[in-house]
């Protein structure tokens, strides 16, 4: 395993922490999977705050350190994404089919991982990038063939897999100290 330099790997854990709790939060589940959402849900927050630490400890990157054209291509990537991702919210809303939402996300969350992995140099994001994709189709079909909703299987799954990616990360810092 590839360790990481501790201010991304905290970087990481802050921002995927929070994400997987936000995505733990989307499905509306009855006990005892609502209990596993909010332990997820606590284990994301966990998993952030641990990332912020990281970040405040590394201290803030030198001037000459930053590469700017990697922060671009990093703000065109992102902004391509929201703005793929409201689009599409505004044609499933005004499709009448908002419960399909929570898939759209999820595959434009997961393929914008795709495009982020050179830019910030972490190979292992193309399978968490694959990874989540994989649960949007799943949470798509599923809803498709069962009374099982979408945004329960891609809450889950999503949330799932980046507090898994944000524990990761804090272990790949570790190997780094």
């Amino acid at each position: 395993m590839v360790g990481l330099p501790r201010r991304q790997a905290g970087l990481t854990a802050l921002y995927l922490g929070v994400f997987a709790t936000v995505w733990f939060s989307v499905p509306k589940a009855d006990p005892p999977l609502r209990s596993l959402l909010v332990v997820g849900s606590v284990g994301g927050l966990l998993a952030a705050a641990v990332g912020a630490v990281l970040v405040v400890r590394a201290g803030r990157r030198p001037a000459g350190e930053r590469d700017r054209a990697a922060d671009r291509r990093y703000g065109l990537i992102v902004a391509a994404e929201i703005a793929v991702g409201l689009i599409g919210v505004l044609l499933l809303a005004a499709a009448g089919l908002a419960g399909y939402v929570p898939v759209l996300v999820c595959a434009v969350v997961g393929v914008h991982f795709v495009p982020l992995a050179p830019v910030l140099r972490d190979r292992l994001l193309v399978p968490l990038g694959v990874a989540v994709t994989l649960v949007a189709l799943a949470g798509l079909v599923v809803d498709l063939v069962s009374a099982v909703p979408a945004g329960l299987v891609v809450g889950a799954g999503a949330g799932t897999l980046l507090l898994a990616y944000a524990v990761l990360a804090l272990f790949r810092a570790h190997r780094v100290a």
